[in-house]
């Protein structure tokens, strides 16, 4: 009995103990199972559902770029792309050299991704390849199980429909630099694009849009299950041009080869129809990248393909500078629409000999001659009269060798001389500097969109500022109506003798540029007619020997040494609604080369449908004049 009593007492004992860490361990895991669930739940909840949900910011589309009639000139088509998603990954370098296996990594591609991973933060998508192919496409998804941080992401990317044709004024994009993101960390994401020239570059901040965000459900090696939210970056704004997309392909038509440039203007709200560079170049190439090849040829090519001419080629203007400086001199009244001077083909000052055009000379002119016969012994005496300086103010007046104001980057000024800015280079100016300026040579450089802008004012009598941009998202931007521009304070006298001058060159018997008269088609019997002025600058000196002993013909030098071809001109005559300036590179003669270019323009700009104008345009069309 008494051992039976023991044995009791000991499996009491034991059983006690048993129960007493039985109860210990239920303690501890409830204490545990306290911890995970009420005091650390909201972090493990967000742990596990970070491992469910992959959330990424999405890159917005860009805005779109629009001709006057809506018509798309930069817009974007769809892109398939390979993202890396960093904090996804434990090893991104085991996880690039199973991508280089299927799709064939480049080693400067592969360190670009790395040196972005360490630059970026991990849960920035990374751009791994863009502009995939199906194949390369279907050979990710299939191997998702080995690719962990590795997606396929629909995205996309910049397109321009009409090419080379319109590529110096919508510009292009390219990949954001390091300076880019520094600026704004939302051009880290995949697929955003900066603006590096034209349009794209002036409005590129309006264009960019907002980022979005996405979140995928994944399984446990981060292959895609479902798309659990999305919500869409905010598009850019689409912009609106005053270019005729249309006008700009007839323009370039009528171009041909030549390596030229042309720019239409509205002369009553400076509205640019058309502005046209020969050669050009495809802006596309740049969102994948020039290859050094096309680089190579494109800055070999001596025609400059990537200079927009139109806004920054500078040329000396020729005669088609006489009407600035009859303005500057009626304006300073040294000279009067009747005055006459005598050309015996060449002005003797000193011991230097100004030669005329036309070697046999062209007797006794007034204004209303000197423009008509582009004679060069006029202006050189009308010059000599006036001075450079009220020359260059004149200049300036009329939007030459100043900052046009138009909303295009990498546009130039040109340049006017001044006494003072040649005696800043260490010269003193002398009175020959001046004689050949009045001709549009010696130190003068203009644009075709300033010579245009040149003739606008003139046409008009107003401040007219070209511009580019029509509108931004739905808002008309300034400047649809010619109210909008101050007049130029110029006499209407003196304006009307220098138009009469401009439409005697085309219209008269005996003018330079017969072949710029309109056809009949256009000029309605004789009630729509062009007024305009031809010019020649010459890129080398021609000496006195050679112009005196007929040794000279500039169509039998080589073509980069022949003389520049310009035409500028407005219409109609009697209502100004149109400029044109030509200008065609080594083309020779103005006459022969650039006035029936200029004619055939005017002609295409003329025949538009005026129902393809917008809003603004109509608005311009009711302004009365």
């Amino acid at each position: 009995m008494k051992r039976d009593t023991q044995r009791s007492s000991v499996f009491t004992r034991r059983a006690l103990l048993v129960m007493g860490g039985q109860v210990a361990a239920l303690g501890a895991l409830g204490a545990r199972l306290y911890q995970v669930q009420v005091v650390d739940g909201a972090r493990y909840a967000t742990l596990a559902e970070s491992n469910r949900i992959s959330a990424r910011l999405i890159a917005p589309p860009r805005g779109r770029i629009l001709d006057r009639a809506g018509v798309v000139v930069a817009g974007n088509r769809l892109n398939w792309r390979a993202l890396l998603i960093a904090e996804q990954v434990d090893d991104v370098g085991a996880c690039l050299d199973n991508l280089t296996r299927l799709v064939g990594l480049a080693d400067h591609e592969r360190a670009r991704i790395e040196r972005e991973v360490r630059r970026h933060r991990r849960f920035i998508p990374i751009m791994v390849r863009e502009f995939l192919t199906w194949e390369d496409m279907a050979k990710i998804e299939v191997n998702a199980p080995d690719l962990p941080g590795i997606v396929i992401d629909v995205g996309t990317t910049r397109q321009y429909p009409f090419s080379e044709k319109l590529a110096h004024i919508v510009g292009y994009v390219a990949p954001p630099n390091e300076d880019d993101v520094a600026a704004d960390a939302m051009l880290a994401l995949p697929g955003m694009r900066v603006g590096r020239a034209g349009m794209e570059k002036e409005h590129d901040a309006v264009l960019r849009g907002r980022a979005g965000a996405v979140q995928m459900e994944v399984n446990a090696v981060g292959r895609v299950i479902r798309e659990l939210d999305r919500q869409e970056g905010k598009q850019g704004d689409d912009v609106g041009l005053t270019i005729d997309a249309d006008l700009q392909q007839a323009v370039l038509g009528r171009l041909g080869d030549e390596s030229a440039s042309a720019v239409v203007m509205d002369c009553r709200n400076g509205e640019v129809l058309a502005m046209t560079t020969n050669p050009s170049f495809d802006p596309s190439l740049f969102n994948s990248g020039v290859s050094q090849a096309q680089w190579i040829e494109w800055t070999s090519n001596r025609k400059a393909p990537l200079i927009n001419k139109a806004a920054a080629g500078l040329y000396p203007p020729g005669s088609t500078f006489k009407m600035c400086v009859a303005l500057a001199a009626l304006d300073a009244k040294v000279l009067t629409p009747w005055d006459r001077i005598y050309c015996p083909g060449y002005l003797d000052l000193g011991d230097s000999r100004f030669h005329c055009w036309n070697k046999n000379g062209h007797g006794s002119l007034d204004l209303h001659g000197g423009l008509k016969n582009s004679c060069d012994v006029f202006f050189y005496e009308t010059a000599r009269r006036v001075g450079i300086d009220r020359i260059a103010a004149m200049g300036h007046r009329l939007g030459m060798g100043i900052d046009t104001g138009i909303d295009l980057p990498g546009a130039r000024p040109g340049f006017i001389p001044t006494r003072e800015w040649r005696i800043a280079h260490g010269h003193y100016w002398n009175i020959g500097d001046t004689i050949v300026s009045g001709i549009g040579q010696g130190y003068i450089l203009v644009t075709p969109l300033s010579l245009c802008t040149y003739v606008a004012r003139v046409a008009t009598g107003r401040v007219v500022v070209p511009h580019l941009t029509r509108t931004i998202g739905s808002t008309l931007q300034p400047g649809a109506r010619a109210a909008d521009w101050p007049l130029l304070g110029l006499p209407d006298r003196s304006l009307a003798a220098v138009r009469q001058g401009m439409f005697a060159v085309v219209n008269e018997a005996g003018g330079t540029a017969p072949a710029a008269r309109l056809p009949e088609s256009v000029s309605q019997g004789g009630r729509v007619q062009l007024a305009g002025k031809t010019g020649s600058s010459q890129v080398r000196r021609v000496s006195r020997e050679m112009r005196e002993h007929g040794h000279f013909n500039s169509a039998n030098l080589p073509w980069e040494l022949r003389p520049h071809a310009l035409f500028v001109a407005f219409a109609p005559y009697d209502n100004p609604r149109y400029a044109v300036s030509v200008v065609v590179e080594h083309g020779n003669a103005g006459a022969a080369a650039a006035a029936p270019l200029a004619r055939d323009i005017m002609t295409d700009t003329l025949l538009r449908d005026p129902a393809r104008s917008g809003p603004g345009q109509r608005v311009a069309e009711e302004e009365p004049r």
